[in-house]
């Protein structure tokens, strides 16, 4: 005979058992307890089957060696174990109608389907295809042997039946209860139930340690038993009908049949997927959750496995006691049934990270790609340090399109930016721009960026590529709560930008169209074509070398890009990427939102207090800032020094033996020689001399390179 593990033991099992009755037929009970249906309505049978939860075992045929785990006593399984990446097959497929239950009446419907003409398909869980969502379309996600399929039918007709209801009194988790429709079932399988008592309504409690041994009625007597038959009645499995109701389904059988609810509940578990008591709905309803509705919700009753199956009787019962009237039940949602993570993901394939119109091209010229700020982006070449020389001694493109880009305008512009922003915007003439940080109301620093101004009514704001995906939302909230009149329009996925930088980057402009005259001066911004493509060319710098950001259209990225890299080339040109850029932007000492920065870090604990101008009447953070300016603040960013190689970012920092702070950026400068680092100090009094991995780090001025900024200004 084969055998089948459950909980580590060997059970045998007889031709045609399921897991359920193979577990019955050893004198257990499939899962912990509870009255079990074996048609697949309730979660009491439900186990880890070969590492995959919530596993219906009344429906899972048995095969020799399958390792079955019942699910931990009072919690939820964990995941837990090496993780599958299963590639879940998924098909599609179309039907003019589609029957979801093959007995007499989903027979008769699709007979009847057949005699008019139609293609019909018939789905049944004991067929091996178990239906697990409706959706609008009209959609039928299978569950096959196979993978998934998704059934794009013309009609549906749902012949599900009825399920039998379930009791709900003290007790009703032992295990030795069972439905009508399940004792059958064991009893064709072979299986001696013992002593049974049949009961109805007139069930009060179910008594036992562990197993029933015997029942209590509502006369009195208690009667001894081995196990008990419960037969309640039924109600309609109508999960698939709930789930989807806008979809046009026709219900025939059982399912679309009235049937009376049960008494209302007493005592007992109700739901016992969640393990909601009678109690606890008494204790929602008490609060004032008095609709079917917030009643679940509340109690989170209905939200298990059966998704309301067992419960829904009872809980209808229940708020229809109380309320006087019945409610109508409530929607199902996807699935009917569990479904791993592959399979409901299967069919899809969905990139949460953005790419730049310059993918491509970064994939031809060998780049490794990282994942930054929510874009998918060059972290090197495969050279950095090559990349890094590019840019101190010739000429290097950077792909910065995941850059925030937003243009402001409108009669009150001006007036909304000198209100977000914590220096002046007014004096911005036309054709300059100035760096700005971004504050919360708290004084906190949430990023950083340009301002760049067009017109005395018209700007263009930049932020990082962390902050873009909030900037809209930011500046349309204050904007709006103002009541300004401002226009915003975020440009950040319909326009490029390409960072040409380094000593040679004017010369590259210039073979690429852009005479000497032409360029803009430092902090300075124009409107140029460069190689014949319309940009607004920014002159700014974030690696400490002269540097010539490129906005444009995004369908001229690609030409751009090959462009320069071609005319550049006799100049030396390389594509550099984030690594790189981090080495050189840390020399300058630039502070990285989000990685030098922590939640709560003002403009005084990054050494920004310059970008900050206290004389302005108003600014978001404005009021905090004074109000915190006179009381010690012990956390500072430092720049260090020390030998290489570069401390881990994240390393701890110590002073004789006290950690005092942690490293947020680290590079080992090849201009140097030696490792740059910045780190916080987050104890008085702030030391000269720190501990870095063992090893000792000095305390340093930044930036690093060039602190007169004489060759971003070359």
């Amino acid at each position: 005979m084969s055998r089948v593990v459950y909980d580590g033991t060997p059970i045998e099992y007889e031709p045609g058992d399921t897991l359920a009755i193979a577990a019955v037929r050893a004198g257990q009970h499939p899962a912990r307890g509870g009255t079990l249906c074996l048609e697949g309505d309730c979660g009491h049978c439900v186990a880890i089957v070969d590492g995959t939860p919530w596993v219906r075992t009344c429906q899972t045929p048995c095969t020799p060696g399958t390792v079955v785990t019942r699910h931990p006593n009072g919690s939820h399984p964990s995941p837990g174990g090496p993780e599958h990446h299963a590639q879940v097959t998924v098909r599609h497929r179309v039907a003019d109608h589609v029957v979801i239950g093959n007995g007499r009446s989903g027979s008769a419907a699709a007979a009847a389907a057949r005699a008019e003409g139609a293609d019909v398909l018939v789905l049944d869980a004991n067929d091996g295809n178990e239906v697990v969502a409706v959706f609008d379309g009209p959609t039928v996600i299978v569950r096959t042997a196979d993978g998934i399929d998704h059934l794009h039918a013309h009609h549906i007709t749902l012949a599900t039946g009825a399920a039998e209801v379930q009791p709900v009194c003290p007790g009703n988790l032992l295990s030795g209860i069972y439905t009508p429709r399940a004792a059958t079932r064991l009893r064709a399988a072979g299986i001696d139930l013992g002593n049974v008592v049949t009961v109805g309504h007139e069930l009060v409690t179910l008594l036992g340690d562990g197993r029933v041994s015997s029942v209590e009625l509502a006369d009195g007597s208690v009667l001894p038993c081995d196990s008990v038959v419960v037969d309640l009645g039924s109600a309609p499995r109508d999960v698939l009908a709930r789930m989807a109701p806008e979809v046009p389904v026709t219900i025939v059988g059982a399912a679309g049949e009235a049937h009376p609810l049960p008494p209302p509940p007493k005592e007992g578990f109700l739901c016992t997927c969640g393990k909601v008591t009678v109690e606890d709905l008494d204790g929602v309803w008490n609060k004032g959750f008095q609709e079917l509705e917030l009643v679940k919700r509340s109690s989170l009753c209905g939200v298990g496995t059966c998704q309301g199956g067992m419960c829904m009787p009872h809980l209808r019962s229940f708020v229809a006691d109380r309320s006087g009237a019945v409610p109508e039940p409530f929607r199902a949602r996807p699935a009917a049934r569990q479904v791993s993570l592959a399979e409901a993901a299967a069919g899809f394939h969905i990139d949460t990270f953005r790419r730049t119109p310059l993918h491509a091209a970064h994939e031809r010229l060998g780049a490794n790609l990282s994942k930054f700020g929510g874009w998918s982006r060059p972290w090197n070449y495969g050279d950095p340090i090559e990349e890094y020389w590019a840019v101190r001694e010739a000429v290097s493109l950077g792909d910065v399109s995941t850059l925030g880009k937003m243009i402001v305008s409108g009669p009150d512009v001006v007036e909304a930016l000198e209100r977000l922003y914590p220096n002046h915007v007014h004096d911005i003439k036309v054709g300059r721009s100035r760096y700005v940080i971004n504050l919360s109301e708290r004084g906190h620093v949430l990023d950083d960026g340009m301002i760049c101004r067009e017109g005395d009514d018209r700007f263009l704001l930049s932020f990082t590529s962390g902050g873009a995906s909030v900037a809209e939302m930011w500046v349309r909230d204050w904007v709006e709560t103002w009541g300004l009149k401002v226009h915003v329009l975020d440009r950040t996925v319909s326009h490029g930008a390409i960072n040409v930088t380094g000593p040679l980057a004017g010369e590259l402009l210039r073979r690429a169209g852009v005479a000497a005259d032409d360029h803009p001066k430092f902090l300075q911004h124009r409107h140029l074509d460069v190689a014949g493509i319309p940009c607004h060319v920014m002159r700014l710098s974030f690696t400490g070398e002269a540097s010539f950001e490129l906005h444009h259209q995004i369908d001229r990225s690609a030409e751009l890009w090959d462009t320069l890299m071609d005319l550049g080339r006799p100049l030396g040109v390389k594509p550099h990427g984030l690594q790189a850029l981090f080495g050189l932007r840390l020399e300058k000492g630039h502070v990285i939102v989000g990685q030098d920065t922590e939640l709560d870090s003002s403009p005084r604990r990054i050494n920004m207090d310059w970008a900050v101008k206290l004389d302005k009447p108003q600014f978001l953070g404005r009021d905090a800032l004074i109000r915190t300016a006179k009381l010690p603040d012990e956390r500072r960013l430092f720049g260090f020094t020390m030998a290489g190689p570069a401390p881990l970012e994240g390393s701890v920092i110590r002073v004789n033996g006290d950690v005092v702070g942690h490293v947020t950026s680290s590079w080992n400068s090849p201009l140097f020689g030696h490792a740059v680092l910045l780190g916080w100090q987050k104890r008085m009094p702030h030391a000269n001399v720190v501990e870095i991995d063992g090893r000792e780090a000095r305390v340093s001025p930044v930036p690093f390179y060039d602190p007169e900024g004489a060759r971003a200004r070359m």
